[in-house]
């Protein structure tokens, strides 16, 4: 390295002192010698380039040679760095190969998916200490991918009131069986309590074992090191020391949500857990996605409340993600979305008014809005949210249908007037305290009917909690014979129930739908039957008695 740092040296005076001998031959007067003064200039010139040749050349060699050393010096330094690795973790499982296995299981399930991207560790030097804490915990999950939206709800221990499991019920209230199979929704469980976290994957596998199992529900949640010192913060911005905290562990939480979820489908909605949904919320939303999805944007709004129903295509969220990690301490989260729009489009030579139309163009607006936010009580601790999306309209609590003539009656005690008879004809919905064993709803047809299909729906999008469980639907044929011949058939599947009915059918997951088999018809009534006591109450939203 000195040899050539000579050689250099050297070329570069020999240069110098060829240009200062010719400037000090030049003759101050004399206009008969300015044809000789330029052929001379001329002749030093070319002098002066052949060595600038030589010398570009010499530079390049001794950057290429350079080039190598450090290279050699890299590979020995890696070397000597996998050897005291592998040496110091003897014992034990070592990280790197940990990381590795679970990055390949990775391949076929979400399990051990690391979420680390480029200059993360420098946003977060702490993560340096413990590099397998960029690896989520997966509660529960069958590791689904390829879906068109992935929704991420970040959810935290709350003082006061959860909405989580409301939450959860309203987003798959109105799904249809195709769009279950198409979404993925990501519960975000950002504390490292692992009894808290084991606490609402239980809740969430009780609730919603179906969707659970289906892969359509995943809870994962983060390692007890990937957030750092908060008490180190910075107070900014006048806020208090909690506050900053909390807005800081926000802009973590959603960091971390979309770079887990972003190569698992086509879109990312970022919820919250306290949000209710409309009614075919997700055909309205990828409607207008599909009408929107040639064009240019960062995201699409879906409420108008803070970070609420915002879209992105996964392929953002990259970027997205590193920008709110770059300046997690300084602003909520809602402040840097908008400061991501005003770096993209935004002229500084320009007024305010341009810059808005500007980012307007990358941030599109859907509505009446799809989400509403219900929460009262915020994360923040002592904070009340009364924040509504005016935008959200009113909300459908109840489908009507024309049904057969009939006498109602039930063992249920109504609440508020939301009585069997306004449901039975379109009105409103029916609502009764918490059901026990043995209560019922009855519907007595005026004459035998046949009917061709029922459908009972219970819960609806406020209220998605308050259903049927472990209840039966049963038939009571006109003639008593009907029965006799259509449960002692060798292919039945009925049951004989009590005062001559036949149990025909029963609800699953707040929903029982079928029809009736010509061997019964025609049917003098129809009840609904509970068979154990529930602690939640029973709502039902729809009712179909299709003749």
């Amino acid at each position: 390295m000195r040899f050539y740092s000579v050689r250099f040296g050297c070329l570069l005076a020999f240069a110098g002192f060829v240009s200062f001998t010719w400037i000090k031959s030049i003759p101050n007067h004399g206009v008969s010698t300015v044809q000789l003064d330029l052929q001379t200039l001329y002749e030093r010139l070319s002098v002066a380039e052949q060595l600038g040749g030589e010398v570009r050349k010499d530079l390049s060699s001794m950057l290429e040679e350079l080039k190598n050393i450090s290279k050699a010096v890299n590979n020995t330094h890696h070397t000597t760095n996998t050897t005291t690795t592998t040496t110091t973790n003897t014992n034990n499982n070592n990280i790197s190969t940990i990381l590795s296995e679970t990055r390949k299981r990775g391949d076929n399930t979400s399990d051990g998916q690391s979420i680390l991207q480029p200059n993360m560790y420098f946003y977060m030097p702490h993560l340096r200490q413990h590099p397998e804490s960029l690896v989520p915990n997966i509660k529960l999950g069958q590791g689904r991918r390829g879906v068109s939206v992935v929704m991420g709800i970040p959810t935290v221990k709350r003082e006061k009131q959860s909405y989580l499991v409301s939450t959860l019920g309203s987003l798959l209230y109105s799904l249809t069986p195709s769009q279950k199979r198409d979404i993925l929704i990501i519960v975000f469980v950002a504390e490292t309590d692992s009894k808290y976290v084991s606490s609402i994957a239980e809740l969430i596998a009780n609730n919603f074992p179906t969707e659970v199992l289906s892969g359509l529900l995943e809870v994962v949640s983060p390692s007890q090191y990937y957030y750092p010192d908060f008490s180190i913060l910075k107070e900014t911005l006048g806020d208090s020391k909690d506050r900053v905290k909390w807005r800081t562990k926000q802009n973590l939480d959603f960091s971390f949500l979309m770079l887990y979820a972003q190569d698992k489908g086509t879109y990312y909605v970022q919820l919250e857990d306290d949000i209710i949904a409309k009614a075919d919320y997700l055909r309205n939303m990828m409607t207008y996605t599909n009408e929107e999805a040639s064009k240019e944007w960062l995201y699409l709004e879906f409420s108008q409340l803070g970070f609420i129903g915002k879209m992105f295509r996964t392929s953002d969220l990259p970027m997205i993600s590193e920008f709110f990690l770059m300046f997690q301490r300084d602003k909520p989260i809602d402040w840097l979305l908008d400061h991501i729009l005003w770096v993209k489009v935004c002229n500084p030579e320009r007024d305010v008014k341009d810059c808005n139309e500007q980012k307007a163009s990358l941030r599109r607006r859907y509505k009446p809005s799809l989400f509403q936010h219900v929460g009262l009580h915020s994360s923040l601790s002592g904070k009340l949210q009364h924040l509504k999306d005016k935008d959200f309209g009113s909300q459908t609590l109840f489908k009507a249908h024309r049904n057969p003539p009939a006498a109602l009656s039930s063992s249920l005690k109504v609440y508020q007037g939301h009585s069997l008879e306004r449901v039975y004809k379109g009105e409103d919905f029916f609502w009764a305290s918490s059901p026990v064993k043995h209560d019922y709803i009855l519907f007595n047809f005026s004459q035998p009917i046949h009917i061709s299909r029922y459908l009972f729906r219970s819960g609806n999008v406020q209220h998605s909690g308050d259903k049927f469980f472990n209840t039966t639907v049963e038939v009571l044929p006109s003639h008593a014979s009907a029965l006799v011949e259509a449960v002692n058939g060798s292919n039945s599947s009925f049951q004989q129930s009590e005062k001559g009915f036949a149990v025909i059918g029963g609800f699953e997951n707040g929903v029982a739908d079928g029809e009736i088999q010509e061997a019964l018809q025609p049917i003098s009534a129809l009840r609904l039957v509970v068979h154990s006591d529930t602690a939640v109450w029973a709502l039902l939203s729809e009712i179909l008695i299709k003749v």
